[in-house]
């Protein structure tokens, strides 16, 4: 059945709650992605995937538009892989208590062959949706992954659901101690903001983090780099210091910038950040916004549970950027396999063939294999 683009109109005023979200312009541009993505499934049958509909599609939706009993059964996934065993080979990661752990490790792992990278978007996409997947197979939630929009809170992310420290959020700031602003890249110094001690709010201020840190970017008393490969034991409070600074890097204009890119190369360039011109970009605006420990740490950022919002939104503004152009932009990839400045000279660049690898996560992949969201292992849409 070929669906035309007034069906595709009608998916998409069909979901759920839609009238709940304090629309930007951003949720304008995602309406027309999905509407393209949708007609762009049907008319080109070869990208398709049968067994994904816009009927049957998960549809991932913003954190502040779903309601509290929504919220509460998505804390209460994430605590229960809190409270569950590891499953990862304990010589490779030996500080890995729990199957939030396992999560961690392997971004750790990974991190060097996975940012500023050809394949940094498709990985994290990849490796949310495999959290997604633990939090429902393994954990019984029946939602998707929520994503943070952050424009909708950038002037004060306190005053937000995400992190007024309710029982309905992803918890608060860590208490106050005097520190200074981190340099968040060559020339960017951020001013501090009113936490960098533990949290003390919501469901995860007595959360423990057990691996890294390896990149400290909280400059407080006592948090030190630890020894080795971040993998060994470390228990330690959740810190956070929740910055006003860097949310100003995630506001509406930011955002609305990425979509003005032709090229993939020139999106994710600009998504990741342009530090030698003292632009710090929308993903690592997001990360310095929760900042702390291990939210603030390249390798452990993971340990953070508000993460998973975070790359969720990274998600969406790539699907977003995709599905503005699909025939062009859906199958496309640029870039080296390993974090340019370690001294590697010429590293091979990344092609749609190379294989994505995720341990006791899920099932190795192809980048090309993790370009669209109806396709692959995927079948879901944003809202």
């Amino acid at each position: 059945m070929r669906f035309s683009l007034s069906a595709a109109v009608a998916a998409l005023a069909a979901v759920p709650q839609a009238s709940a979200f304090n629309v930007d312009q951003w949720d304008i541009l995602a309406g027309k992605a999905l509407v393209n993505q949708i007609e762009y499934q049907y008319t080109k049958p070869r990208y398709f995937n049968s067994t994904c509909t816009p009927q049957n599609a998960a549809i991932r939706r913003e954190w502040g538009s779903l309601s509290k009993r929504e919220r509460r059964e998505y804390i209460d996934a994430v605590q229960c892989l809190i409270d569950s065993p590891s499953k990862i080979d304990p010589s490779f990661a030996p500080g890995a208590r729990t199957r939030f752990d396992d999560f961690v490790a392997v971004h750790i792992n990974q991190t060097i062959f996975i940012h500023t990278t050809g394949n940094f978007l498709t990985w994290h996409r990849y490796f949310t949706w495999a959290y997604e997947q633990a939090l429902r197979n393994e954990c019984g939630y029946k939602g998707y992954q929520p994503y943070w929009s952050w424009p909708k809170y950038a002037d004060d992310p306190l005053n937000s659901p995400i992190f007024d420290g309710s029982e309905y959020s992803m918890s608060g700031d860590g208490s106050y101690i005097p520190h200074e602003g981190p340099t968040a890249a060559p020339g960017i110094v951020l001013e501090p903001g009113h936490g960098g001690g533990c949290v003390t709010s919501g469901p995860f201020k007595n959360f423990t983090a057990n691996l890294g840190p390896l990149a400290v970017t909280l400059l407080v008393p006592g948090l030190d780099v630890q020894n080795g490969t971040g993998l060994d034991y470390n228990p330690r409070c959740l810190r956070r210091d929740i910055n006003v600074d860097a949310a100003s890097y995630t506001k509406i204009d930011n955002v609305l910038d990425l979509f003005n890119r032709s090229t993939i190369a020139d999106f994710q360039s600009r998504l990741q950040g342009d530090f030698a011109n003292g632009y710090l970009g929308v993903h690592s605006g997001g990360h310095y916004t929760i900042s702390g420990d291990p939210a603030g740490d390249f390798f452990a950022s993971p340990g953070d549970p508000v993460f998973y919002l975070h790359h969720s939104a990274i998600d969406r503004v790539f699907w977003t950027w995709q599905n503005l152009a699909p025939r062009e932009r859906t199958f496309v990839v640029e870039g080296p396999t390993i974090l340019p400045g370690l001294g590697i000279e010429n590293p091979a660049n990344a092609t749609l063939d190379d294989v994505q690898y995720f341990d006791v996560l899920a099932e190795d992949r192809t980048i090309r294999e993790l370009l669209d969201t109806t396709s692959g292992p995927f079948c879901y849409i944003y809202l």
